[in-house]
């Protein structure tokens, strides 16, 4: 025993010897090579049966003790992963038979029992604090909700965000903190639509259903749009479009529908008088009836409106759309999504507005030619690989603007060759003329942006009390983590926005900003260090610090390189589509803040292999046919497959609007579906998709990778109420009022890329009848 006991050891020893002598030259800590070299010597020890080994190894676990607290306190994950080994190799030590000198306890065993004590001891207090969270209370604010032209009955849900303001927010009121944990499944409805063999990696069901007088209406990820009976979840009707799969797509989901009743349509009681706006993956904007879900031939061709006409670089599976359109004054308002990072030559960004009646083009903005909104005669293009939107915009009537949110011309990472009209747009939020098309403002979020840092988020308004009294204001999240507030009408910051510098020293061909936007109200984490390397043991944390160490990485905003860069916040996003939920009348937010780090590392075009795997995600080898450089994007995650970053990587956050300050913050979600072992530990953990908040007091969110909806309590962020669902949760749940209930729906049909249980169901929770 002692002879293996000493080779135990020294695997451990010579394991931490020579990665931390590699650390070390990185200029990395100097802990793992001297807790190396300590470790062989009581292997030596131990091989020779000599009872100082244990003095030894006293010294080793006193020195990681001491190391581990000086790096990161009495904070319990890197604390307890930093010690765990080392204090499961003690107590092995402490046995008779682990040495061969039998029971004698002599010094080095009372020592090594006494460390063992004291770790033990450190540890458990470690269990009882919470230093990432924020415990406090959102007070009430004296706003009033914005009632503008065409405005929702409190029992439905006729937007994406509910109404075109974006809140994400219901006026309803019988579910509350009292009585949220008595929801249960009022019915549970399977859409037949399931992730097939030959669907993309980025198939995922991402859908926030609507509701509209006593039918609800939602689209599957291939583009089914489904009615249902709201109080029962019964069909009424189904339209597949009948879309062929396509292996050039990047992504294949469908977020949601749009609704529209104008007055100036037929007769109520005629064909057509309300409809549904299906965007579909093969770039089709469809109009159906919505009581029958029959197309509406009045609309564009036999129903549809081509979504590629005037289009420059068709290919197919390059150009489509997943979000729905805004409906607003009369139009049709649509963007797209475009393949990133596969090619230089994309199809454009262009912003277009329909005729809701007869699908005529009335006007496009395009962000490459930002002069010219009236439609382009047959032949003409708009300009290519120009910025898009691929999120959901919002819209105010009464001011006849339209808040776009923009991604960046793609390559992402390339910044050469961009016109300044592509400089100017990249990465920002624009406010259009609901009836033109034309500019009204412009707000950047990244300058130059080489980062993949599109504005994700559909935009959420709402009228904010400040010491200049009331102003409308527009609330932006954003991939970086930083949340602005301006006023809607002009673009000029409501909370401070101030420039600071950012890191230089891009390849020689590009450049960088010499300075980025931050936001006064930012969820921007510290920068990392060294320190904040983690793993579930010694080993795998090591390695985390030595590729740490071996990339690029000056903070947020460094740029792109050749031997590979640390991007983080990633580019998954601190905030996502699934943006943020406000209310209104109290003038908060509820948001969900995601923490994971990518790498970003540029290949040069002639040393990719033709064979290379290449453009199956977003993640892995991304081509850029065309241009100088590939690049290589990958989360940074330790060889286990955990983030190398410490958790928590989720959180759910609530703020107060008027001031911009966090009045608390809580780790969200649990390790239960991404460990070996399913336990529900909650670490926080990341998450994709959306919250809801109600004026009864209770949030709701899915979206975590673990399979669960939960209820929160606004005010301070307690978790009231959790339901286990049968798929991985990532969508946005809404909530409505039907036979006199209030019913919340979630969509449970998993994420392609993040791993979680596929599905294809939706389900609705209600109080009990009684």
């Amino acid at each position: 025993m002692a002879v293996f006991s000493a080779i135990v050891l020294f695997v451990m020893g010579a394991a931490l010897a020579f990665g931390g002598g590699w650390l070390v030259a990185l200029g990395g800590s100097w802990y793992y090579l001297i807790a190396g070299l300590a470790c062989l010597v009581t292997s030596a020890l131990l091989f020779v049966r000599q009872p100082a080994a244990r003095t030894v190894y006293a010294l080793v676990l006193a020195g990681t003790l001491a190391w581990a607290l000086w790096e990161v306190g009495f904070d319990w994950w890197p604390l307890g992963t930093r010690g765990g080994i080392p204090v499961l190799v003690g107590l092995w030590l402490l046995l008779p038979w682990a040495v061969g000198d039998g029971r004698r306890w002599d010094f080095g065993r009372i020592a090594l029992a006494a460390v063992i004590v004291v770790s033990i001891g450190v540890a458990g207090y470690a269990l009882t604090q919470n230093p990432h969270e924020k415990s406090g209370t959102l007070a009430a604010g004296a706003g009033e909700a914005v009632l503008q032209a065409g405005s929702v009955p409190d029992g439905d849900w006729h937007h994406y965000g509910r109404t075109l303001q974006g809140q994400r927010y219901s006026p309803l009121t019988q579910i509350n903190p009292g009585n949220v944990a008595q929801l249960a499944v009022a019915w549970t409805y399977r859409t037949g639509d399931v992730r097939r063999e030959d669907d993309v990696e980025e198939t995922t069901y991402q859908v926030t259903p609507l509701k509209v007088g006593n039918l609800l209406y939602l689209c599957t990820p291939h583009h089914i749009a489904i009615a249902l009976d709201a109080a029962t979840g019964e069909e009424r009707w189904r339209f597949d479009p009948e879309i062929p799969l396509d292996p050039n797509r990047q992504h294949q989901t469908c977020r949601g529908v749009s609704y529209f009743a104008g007055t100036d349509l037929q007769a109520a009681d005629e064909a057509c008088a309300t409809r549904i706006y299906l965007p579909t993956s093969d770039a089709r904007l469809i109009a159906l009836d919505a009581r029958t879900g029959r197309t509406c031939p009045d609309f564009g061709e036999d129903g549809a409106v081509d979504l590629w006409a005037n289009m420059p670089n068709q290919k197919s599976g390059y150009y489509y759309s997943t979000s729905p359109p805004v409906v607003a004054q009369g139009l049709v308002i649509i963007g797209g999504a475009v393949n990133d990072n596969y090619a230089m030559d994309s199809p454009s960004g262009v912003i277009r507005a329909y005729d809701a009646r007869s699908g005529a083009l009335v006007w496009n903005w395009d962000s490459g030619n930002p002069e010219r909104t009236e439609p382009l005669p047959p032949g003409a293009t708009y300009t290519p690989n120009s910025p898009n939107s691929w999120s959901v915009s919002s819209a105010d009537e009464e001011l006849g603007l339209v808040y776009v949110p923009l991604g960046n011309r793609t390559p992402d990472q390339l910044g050469m060759g961009r016109s300044d009209a592509v400089e100017r747009f990249s990465s920002s939020v624009v406010a259009l003329e609901i009836g033109t098309g034309r500019v009204r403002w412009v707000f950047q979020t990244v300058h130059h942006d080489l980062w993949d840092m599109d504005v994700p988020a559909q935009p959420a308004l709402l009228d904010l009390t400040t010491d200049q009294g009331t102003r409308p204001a527009i609330v932006i999240p954003t991939k970086q983590g930083d949340i602005y507030v301006l006023d809607r009408a002009t673009g000029e910051p409501i909370l401070p926005v101030r420039e600071v510098p950012a890191p230089g020293g891009a390849i020689p061909e590009d450049f960088t900003a010499p300075t980025q936007p931050v936001s006064a109200l930012t969820f921007n984490p510290s920068t990392l260090r060294g320190r904040d390397m983690w793993g579930v043991s010694l080993f795998d944390q090591l390695a985390c610090r030595i590729a740490f160490r071996s990339l690029r990485y000056e903070g947020r905003y460094t740029p792109p390189s050749l031997e590979g860069t640390l991007v983080y916040p990633g580019n998954f996003g601190t905030f996502n589509w699934g943006s943020v939920a406000v209310d209104p009348v109290n003038q908060t937010m509820f948001g969900m803040p995601t923490y994971v780090a990518f790498t970003s590392r540029l290949i040069p075009a002639d040393e990719i292999s033709p064979d290379a795997r290449a453009n199956a995600g977003e993640a892995g080898l991304n081509l850029n046919v065309g241009g100088p450089y590939g690049v290589i994007m990958q989360p940074f995650t330790s060889p286990l497959g955990l983030p190398c970053h410490a958790p928590p990587w989720g959180y759910v956050a609530g703020v107060d609007l008027r001031t911009g300050t966090v009045a608390w913050r809580h780790k969200n979600g649990t390790i239960r579906d991404a460990a070996p072992v399913p336990l529900p530990i909650r670490i926080g953990v990341p998450g994709i998709g959306g919250p809801i908040i109600t004026a009864g007091g209770v949030a709701f969110l899915g979206a975590a990778i673990d399979n669960y909806l939960r209820g929160y309590d606004v005010a301070t962020g307690e978790t009231l109420w959790e339901q286990r669902l049968p798929a991985g949760g990532q969508s946005t749940p809404m909530t409505y009022e039907a036979d006199g209930r209030q019913f919340v729906v979630h969509v449970a049909g998993g994420h392609g890329s993040i791993g979680t249980d596929a599905g294809d169901y939706v389900i609705a929770y209600a109080l009990p009848r009684n």
